[in-house]
């Protein structure tokens, strides 16, 4: 359902440890903005009623029962952007495309066009 990365798995554990959260899961949310495009959260938790529960790369993940269809096949990664810039990074097969900038012929003006 969800892959970890071993960079990631690496991060979490750090994380776990220094934040006195050993023991705990990786919690993971999303939810769907009205634009379609996916916003997640994540935070050490205990696995509620109807959680489900994934293991990944040696990380308990728990995603609540409603959320799993926005998660599946979803993997999440760590990476290096610059120097000194490090994130974690949902790679997600359901997340939608942004729609496209409007402009001319769009019927949404914001290109300056003058109609005549």
């Amino acid at each position: 359902m969800i892959t970890v990365t071993p960079t990631a798995a690496q991060q979490i554990r750090a994380a776990a440890i220094a934040s006195d959260a050993e023991g705990l899961a990786l919690r993971i949310a999303a939810r769907r903005d009205a634009d379609g495009s996916l916003h997640y959260a994540m935070g050490f938790d205990e696995v509620r009623g109807q959680d489900l529960r994934v293991a990944s790369e040696g990380i308990d993940l728990v995603v609540a029962t409603g959320e799993r269809d926005l998660l599946t096949g979803m993997t999440l990664d760590y990476v290096e952007y610059e120097a000194g810039d490090f994130r974690f990074i949902f790679i997600n097969p359901n997340d939608a495309p942004a729609p496209p900038p409007a402009g001319c012929g769009t019927g949404t003006g914001g290109c300056g066009c003058a109609g005549g």
